[in-house]
């Protein structure tokens, strides 16, 4: 099949004469039989091709599944506290034409559903599951009731070990199992792909069982979750609510902190001083770190209100961009960059449009404690911070990272700033680069959306790296955003630059520079 990435994706087609379908259709229903301690299968059924899996957040996928046997189940079913059933519940797609290889795939939130194993993540157009890979996915060990972002499972204290980091690995040898026992041989190749808590999973997985996975993509990983919370939580609102109008009551408006025509004027002038300098204006900023944009430049000059902002206004947007900071300068969680989604308004906001947000409506605190909360806010079983990676890269294992610019919730300079830090943990960048890249995704909001490219298929990338020794060069994305438009994803330290000639639609007419 060819992609409009320029690629060919070759789905290899196991050799199964129409008695040999047969033959699988019957050993996917004997799985039902399968053995293993603290295991429950409840379902093993072939799946006919062109079926639409369901999502339990949104609508479901559309695009034609091919024929696979699903095999569903729970690990360790018990009552915890509360009197709750927890279980560490799973399903698994191992589709007809079989590629050799198995992929797990990430969750998002707080877990609690078992999403549909098709590997979506970084897949450009093509999930796993259409290439070929068996795939699995699941629920970490608790059931959601109140939607992707319910922790009340944390009460039960398995049920947040499971969540942590336990549930992912036992869920992978699990499958690896099943699999060996459907098709007859083991996976060739294991990879996993997840963004935001999936992100934060795969980081873990590099991190505590180094040899499970030989692959791994973490996107806009949820990596040190209370830090963040308490960046867009408390630190960001409480700049704003400083210069906020107030109530009748004497509380804050934060909507009316900073104006739309503010936000016009903040990004006109961001567009303006960093837009050019990958050679091409065209709305995105290909070299977020390369980016000098200063709000102080629109400070009011004397005698002047309009087109410009006021110094407290100023002050506001550099605290809140700054990130969180102790009273004695000591900055406790990155600030973010200065992208073209910071502005952005609707369900997932820009951290320049502040209001009610995911996490319910702002704080009216006017000060925030940095020192006492940033210690409170380190979760050590849950962040994912462990440098040492010599065993995951001395098995041959690759790790790609990447971030979106405008990412609101996680500031996409924590996972950079990991991995400069594991960088110099495992021998330096050079040595690094051999293992693993980073890749800034201009305009990219958290996980997808914003004014950016937000599709590529990291996971082509990722199998050439592992199976064939090929290292990524470049990637392309496109995006609802812009129409048309493809652009190349450059791995750090290299970033897109228009070449002076062609179609500046056209990712041909880039280099990675």
């Amino acid at each position: 099949m060819h992609s409009r990435f320029g690629r060919n994706v070759v789905w290899p087609l196991l050799l199964l004469s129409t008695s040999g379908i047969a033959q699988q259709s019957d050993s996917c229903a004997s799985l039902m039989h399968f053995k293993a301690a603290s295991v429950e299968i409840s379902k093993a059924a072939p799946i006919a091709a062109g079926t639409t899996e369901l999502n339990p957040w949104g609508p479901g996928h559309s695009a034609p599944i091919p024929a696979y046997c699903r095999v569903e189940g729970v690990i360790t079913r018990r009552t915890g506290a509360g009197g709750e059933e927890f279980g560490i519940n799973f399903a698994l797609a191992m589709p007809e034409k079989w590629n050799g290889d198995f992929l797990m795939q990430g969750g998002g939130g707080g877990n609690g559903v078992v999403m549909a194993p098709l590997g979506l993540n970084a897949a450009g157009e093509t999930p796993a599951l259409m290439r070929g890979f068996a795939v699995v996915s699941t629920d970490t060990g608790h059931k959601s009731h109140r939607g992707p972002f319910d922790f009340d499972f944390m009460k039960d204290e398995q049920a947040y070990l499971d969540f942590a980091y336990l549930a992912n690995v036992q869920v992978a040898a699990l499958a690896k199992q099943l699999i060996a026992q459907y098709y007859g041989k083991p996976a060739a190749f294991s990879y996993f792909s997840g963004c935001s808590t999936g992100g934060r999973e795969g980081m873990i997985l590099s991190q505590r069982y180094p040899a499970a996975f030989d692959g791994i993509i973490s996107g806009d990983p949820a990596m040190r979750t209370g830090l963040s919370n308490l960046a867009i939580g408390k630190w960001i609102p409480v700049a704003f609510n400083q210069i906020a109008p107030k109530d009748a009551d004497g509380k804050p408006i934060i909507a009316q902190a900073i104006s739309d025509l503010d936000r016009k004027l903040i990004t006109d002038a961001l567009l303006q001083k960093c837009d050019t300098k990958d050679g091409v204006a065209d709305g995105i900023i290909s070299d977020p770190l390369g980016c000098d944009f200063d709000p102080a430049a629109l400070t009011c000059k004397e005698g002047k209100s309009e087109s410009c902002l006021t110094l407290e206004k100023v002050a506001a947007i550099k605290k809140a961009v700054g990130g969180p900071k102790t009273s004695g300068g000591v900055q406790v969680y990155p600030g973010f960059l200065y992208d073209t989604g910071i502005t952005a308004s609707g369900l997932l906001r820009g951290i320049l449009s502040p209001g009610p947000g995911i996490f319910g409506p702002p704080t009216t605190a006017m000060e925030v404690d940095v020192e006492k909360d940033a210690l409170a806010d380190i979760q050590p079983l849950v962040d994912s911070m462990s440098t040492n990676l010599t065993t995951f890269s001395g098995h041959g294992g690759k790790l790609i990272f990447y971030h979106g610019d405008s990412d609101p919730w996680f500031s996409p300079l924590d996972t950079f700033g990991y991995y400069k830090d594991m960088s110099v943990a495992n021998g330096g960048s050079e040595a690094v680069s051999k293992w693993s890249q980073f890749y800034f995704v201009p305009g990219m909001a958290h996980c997808g959306g914003g004014p950016g490219l937000d599709q590529f298929d990291l996971l082509s990338a990722l199998v050439n790296w592992v199976e064939k020794g090929t290292a990524p060069i470049s990637v392309i994305a496109t995006g609802n955003a812009f129409p048309g438009r493809s652009r190349p994803l450059c791995p750090y330290p290299k970033h897109a630059h228009y070449k002076g000639q062609g179609d500046t639609q056209d990712a041909n007419n880039f280099e990675c520079r």
